[in-house]
C-alpha cells in the first residue's frame, strides 16, 4: 500500500420500493489495499458493490476513481476505467472452451490466437495456471474461478472486486488464491473483498468497512480484530456458537446401498457405489469440491432421481423408487443448493413457496384446496423463527437477498418435523450470525431424533455440526469416519482427489 486514495465512495444512498439499501455510505480504499466489505445478509454490499461495477445508480452522493468523478453507468464503463469484478455466481458457458468464455468478457478481444497466449501468460504469471482450449465444463469449481480471475487481468485493473471468492475451493486452492491476490496488492491493484468466512478476512485484507441496514456502522483492522469480534460488529449484538446437545444414537433411519446413477446434469457426475448409514440422531457430514456429484446425491436422495427399491432405504422400508412426495410422506426433507429455480420458484411469494413443499407434512391442503389461512402461518412462522428480513411474507422470493431467502428455504425444511433430512450447502452465502442459527437448528433437529445429512463445501462447518464425515470425489463416496480427530489438512486432502488416503492415514496410524 502507498497510503494514495484509490477509490473514494462519499455519502452513495440507494433507495428501493420499501426499503434503504444504503444510507449515506463512505470509505476509502487506498492504491494496493486489500479492503474487507462486511454486513449481515441485506446489510447493503451488493447494491454497494453493483454501484461500483455499474449496475446500479445510486440516487445520492458521489465517488472519484483516482481523484477524478466517477459515476459509471455500465459495467463495460466501469471496466474501462480500471474496476473488474468476479461474482460469486460463475457466469461461463459450459460448452464453449476457456479463450472462447475469456473472449465473450471483452468490449474487443484479440485474435484467438493471440488471445490464447496470452490467457497462458497472464495465468502462469500469477500462479493460477490454465489451458485455453480446456471446455470450461471439464473444469473444476477452482479452474472455472481462475477464468473468471484472468478475463480480469486481462483488462489490467485498477480495482478488483471479489464477492465471495472461496466458497467452491478447496483450502488448497484458497491459498493458491491468497498468494495471487497478495502479488496483485504488491503490484497497486486495490482489491475489495466480500466473504463471511471470518478467519480468511483476517489472514488476507489490511481493513475492513463493515455495514449494517445499510450503513457504515464501524471500520476495523482485522489483523487486529477477533473473528468474533468482527461478527458482532457486524450484527450489533453478542454471538453465541452452536451448541451440540447430547442425543442418543438410535436405529438407522437412512440407508444408502451401491447407489449409482447417472447424471442428468450436463457435465455432471454419475453417482458410483455410494454407500452410507445415518442413525437417529447423527449427522453425516460430507465435504467435496463443487461439481463432483452433490446435487446427484440430493436428486437421489430426495426422490427427484429414482433407483432400483432397495438401494435407499427410509425406516428400514425400500424407497429408492419413491418419488419427493412419497419420501416426504416417509419423513425425508430435502434442501438443494441451488436457491433460485430448483428450491424456490423467484416469481412466487413467501407463502406460495412456503406451500410448495410445506402442503403434505404441514397439512396445508383439504380436499384438493389450499388452506392459505394455515400457509400464511407457516410462512410467518418460518420468518418469525429464522430471522428472515423481508417487508412481508406476500414479497416475491427473488426480491430477498441470497442469505435471507437461504434462511427462509432452511426454516422450511426444518420446520416440518423431519425423520430425515438431507441439506446441500445449508449455509451457502448468509452471514455469520445466520449461519450460526442455521448449524444450531440442524443440530437441535438431531438432537430431537432426527438424521441429517450435511453436503456442505465449508469444512469449518463440517467439523462444527457433524458426527461422521465423509468426502464425495468424482462420484464417490469414501467410508465415512468420525469427525473427531480429523484435520483441515487431511480432510483438504481428501477433498482433492481422496480415494488413497484411507489407506495412507491408516498406514500413518
Amino acid at each position: 500500500m502507498t497510503g494514495e486514495i484509490l477509490l473514494d465512495i462519499n455519502g452513495i444512498s440507494k433507495s428501493y420500493p420499501g426499503v434503504k439499501a444504503n444510507e449515506d455510505v463512505s470509505f476509502k480504499i487506498g492504491v494496493g489495499e486489500v479492503h474487507a466489505l462486511l454486513g449481515e445478509n441485506g446489510a447493503g454490499k451488493s447494491t454497494l458493490v453493483k454501484m461500483i461495477y455499474g449496475l446500479v445508480k445510486p440516487d445520492e452522493g458521489r465517488m472519484t476513481l483516482r481523484g477524478k468523478a466517477f459515476a459509471p453507468t455500465a459495467p463495460s464503463m466501469a471496466r474501462e476505467l480500471g474496476v473488474a469484478m468476479v461474482f460469486q455466481h460463475f457466469s461461463l458457458f459450459e460448452a464453449l472452451n476457456v479463450a472462447e468464455n475469456v473472449a465473450l468478457g471483452m468490449e474487443n478481444p484479440p485474435p484467438m490466437r493471440e488471445l490464447a497466449a496470452r490467457i497462458r501468460a497472464v495465468s502462469e504469471e500469477y500462479g493460477l495456471p490454465l489451458d485455453p482450449s480446456r471446455m470450461v465444463g471439464d473444469l473444476s469449481a477452482g479452474e472455472r474461478q481462475r477464468v473468471e480471475i484472468v478475463r480480469c487481468l486481462l483488462q489490467d485493473p485498477k480495482l478488483l472486486i471479489m464477492d465471495e471468492p472461496t466458497s467452491v475451493l478447496t483450502p488448497q486452492e484458497v491459498e493458491i488464491l491468497f498468494r495471487t491476490l497478495r502479488q496483485l496488492s504488491a503490484e497497486g491493484t486495490a482489491i475489495l473483498y466480500i466473504s463471511h468466512k471470518l478467519e480468511e478476512i483476517r489472514t488476507l485484507c489490511d481493513a475492513a468497512t463493515i455495514l449494517r441496514r445499510g450503513k457504515v456502522v464501524g471500520t476495523a483492522d482485522p489483523k487486529q480484530s477477533t473473528a468474533r469480534e468482527l461478527a458482532e460488529l457486524m450484527v450489533g449484538a453478542t454471538l453465541t456458537p452452536p451448541e451440540r446437545k447430547a442425543a442418543d444414537k438410535g436405529e438407522v433411519v437412512l440407508g444408502v446401498t451401491d447407489l449409482s446413477v447417472d447424471s442428468p446434469i450436463p457435465f455432471g457426475t454419475s453417482l458410483k457405489k455410494v454407500s452410507f448409514t445415518v442413525a437417529r440422531g447423527e449427522v453425516l457430514g460430507i465435504a467435496g469440491v463443487a461439481g463432483n456429484g452433490q446435487d446427484e446425491l440430493l436428486l437421489a436422495l430426495s426422490g427427484e432421481l429414482r433407483t432400483a427399491p432397495d438401494k435407499v432405504r427410509l425406516n428400514g422400508h425400500a424407497a429408492g423408487d419413491y418419488g419427493p412426495s412419497e419420501r416426504r410422506n416417509a419423513g425425508l426433507v430435502a434442501a438443494p443448493e441451488d436457491r433460485y429455480g430448483h428450491a424456490a420458484a423467484p416469481d412466487m411469494s413467501l407463502v406460495e413457496n412456503a406451500f410448495l413443499s410445506g402442503y403434505l407434512r404441514r397439512k396445508l391442503s383439504n380436499r384438493g384446496f389450499i388452506d392459505w389461512p394455515a400457509t400464511r402461518r407457516f410462512a410467518d412462522e418460518v420468518i418469525a423463527t429464522y430471522d428472515v428480513r423481508t417487508p412481508g411474507n406476500h414479497v416475491a422470493a427473488r426480491a430477498l437477498s441470497g442469505g435471507n431467502l437461504q434462511k427462509f428455504l432452511i426454516g422450511r425444511e426444518l420446520d416440518q418435523t423431519p425423520e430425515v433430512i438431507v441439506i446441500n450447502q445449508p449455509t451457502w452465502g448468509v452471514d455469520a450470525a445466520a449461519a450460526a442459527a442455521i448449524r444450531q437448528a440442524i443440530l437441535n433437529r438431531a438432537a430431537e431424533g432426527a438424521g441429517v445429512v450435511v453436503i456442505s463445501q465449508d469444512l469449518d462447518e463440517l467439523l462444527e455440526v457433524a458426527d461422521m464425515f465423509a468426502v464425495l470425489n468424482e462420484g464417490r463416496l469414501s467410508k465415512p469416519r468420525p469427525v473427531k480427530g480429523l484435520t483441515i489438512d487431511e480432510i483438504g486432502l481428501m477433498m482433492g482427489g481422496a480415494h488413497g488416503m484411507e489407506v495412507a492415514h491408516h498406514a500413518e496410524a
